[in-house]
């Protein structure tokens, strides 16, 4: 009988350690959750037009660094979501070279927002758009894989 009772226990024992590793593998996967934890994101940046000695320049105002003519960056697959502001003296249109998107024609004090859903990686030139176009920078998308695109504990572990 006792050798029987020994088995019971060792059996009870494996049987709940197995059990214990499919339940951490099962919820661990994100399998088990009473909301939903994924939400579209979104890249927002602002940016600003100036006429400083008579040259035009865009500042990064939020989201972007504040420097001259900014290098904008986003990710593929995300809305981005870009304010645009008139500070200047004239008006100015930003135009995006290659998704053919840009601003109203904005009088001095105006804003107006673009907003792209990119799809591909891209280096894009960004112009002030009146009479001519002026090259002012550039808007990279890139791709960013993040982690939970991944499966397997063992993956996510690299």
């Amino acid at each position: 009988m006792a050798a029987n009772g020994k088995k019971i226990i060792i059996i009870g024992i494996v049987a709940g350690v197995v059990g214990l590793v499919v339940m951490i593998g099962f919820i661990g996967q994100g399998n088990v959750r009473h909301v939903e934890i994924f939400w579209q994101e979104k890249v927002e940046q602002t940016v600003v037009f100036e006429d400083i000695d008579g040259k035009v320049q865009l500042t990064g105002k939020s989201g972007v660094s504040g420097e001259v003519n900014p290098h904008l960056i986003s990710r593929t697959g995300f809305a981005y979501i870009l304010t645009v502001v008139n500070n200047g003296e004239t008006h100015h249109r930003l135009y995006i070279e290659g998704f053919e998107i840009q601003t109203d024609l904005l009088e001095p004090g105006q804003e107006d927002v673009i907003t792209i859903y990119p799809l591909e990686e891209g280096i894009y030139k960004y112009y002030d758009k009146r009479e001519r176009l002026k090259h002012l920078g550039f808007l990279e998308i890139k791709t960013v894989v993040p982690s939970d695109e991944f499966t397997g504990f063992l993956k996510d572990l690299v």
